[in-house]
C-alpha cells in the first residue's frame, strides 16, 4: 500500500528564540509541497510551545525529541507526553540512539514512553539502529530486531519506526542503498510478523546523515517512507529540499 511520506527534523539541543525565522521558512516553503507529504519539526522543548503557536494552521506539525514515561510527579527536568501535547506537539521522538547511549535508556523505558505518547495522542517516532561494531560482527539484524521486540509495546501499531545506524548519525557516512532496502525490508518484514496487517500503515524512516546530496537516492528505496533528519534540518533551505524530493 501506499504509505504517505513523513520528512521529521530533529534539532537535538540546538535552537534558541530567533530560530522562529528558520521555522518561518519551512512553514512558508512547505506550503509550496505536495500535500503527499507530512512535514515534522522537532525542536528543543523550550521553543515547542512558540513554534506550535507560529506553525498554527501550516503544513508543519511539531514534535519533542522525548518524554518521561509518566503523565505528571517528582521527576526533575523531565517533559511528559502530556505536556508536549499541552504545548501543542503532535509527536515525539523516543529511543533515540543518542539517548539509549548518553542516557542508558533500555528498550523497556522506551517502550513506557510509547505507551506514553499514545496515552497522550501523540504520534511516536521509535528509533532503532546498530553500531559499527555490531554491523562489522554480523549482529545487526538481531540487534534491530531484539530493540524493535523490546520497544514496541503491544496494541494498536500507531507508531513510526525510524532506523538510524548509529555509525551514520553526523558522521557523515550513509549506508549503501542495498544495506538500507535490506534493514527496511527486515523491519517491515518484523513488523508484519508481530502486527498483521496494521502494521502496513507504519511508516519507516530512514535517518543518518540524511542530506539534500543523498536524499533522492535514499527516499526512492523501497520500505523507506521518510527521514528522520538531524543536522541538515538546521538549515531550512536544505530541509525543504530534502522534503522536496517528494515533488
Amino acid at each position: 500500500m501506499a504509505r504517505r511520506p513523513l520528512v521529521a527534523g530533529n534539532w537535538k539541543m540546538n535552537g534558541l528564540g530567533a530560530s522562529t525565522a528558520q521555522l518561518d521558512t519551512i512553514v512558508a516553503g512547505a506550503a509550496k509541497l505536495p500535500a503527499r507529504v507530512d512535514i515534522l519539526v522537532c525542536p528543543p522543548f523550550t521553543l515547542v510551545a512558540a513554534f506550535a503557536a507560529r506553525a498554527r494552521g501550516s503544513r508543519v506539525a511539531i514534535g519533542g525529541q522525548d518524554c518521561h514515561a509518566k503523565a505528571s510527579g517528582a521527576h526533575t527536568g523531565d517533559i511528559s507526553a502530556e505536556m508536549l501535547a499541552d504545548a501543542g506537539a503532535s509527536a515525539v521522538i523516543v529511543g533515540h540512539s543518542e539517548r539509549r547511549c548518553d542516557h542508558h535508556e533500555t528498550d523497556a523505558e522506551i517502550r513506557a514512553k510509547v505507551l506514553a505518547a499514545r496515552r497522550a495522542g501523540l504520534l511516536s517516532i521509535v528509533c532503532v539502529g546498530e553500531t559499527s561494531a555490531e554491523r562489522d560482527a554480523g549482529k545487526a539484524h538481531d540487534v534491530v530486531g531484539g530493540q524493535l521486540t523490546g520497544s514496541l509495546p503491544e496494541g494498536a501499531a500507531d507508531f513510526a519506526v525510524a532506523y538510524e545506524p548509529v555509525w551514520a548519525i553526523g558522521t557523515g557516512l550513509t549506508p549503501t542503498a542495498k544495506d538500507v532496502e535490506d534493514m527496511h525490508g527486515f523491519i517491515r518484514r518484523r513488523l508484519a510478523a508481530r502486527f498483521g496487517n496494521a502494521s502496513e500503515t507504519v511508516r519507516i524512516l530512514y535517518g543518518g546523515s540524511v542530506k539534500a546530496a543523498n536524499a533522492a537516492e535514499l527516499l526512492a528505496i523501497d520500505n523507506v517512507d521518510g527521514a528522520l533528519v538531524g543536522g541538515a534540518s538546521l538549515n531550512a533551505e536544505e530541509f525543504l529540499a530534502i522534503a522536496g524530493v517528494y515533488r
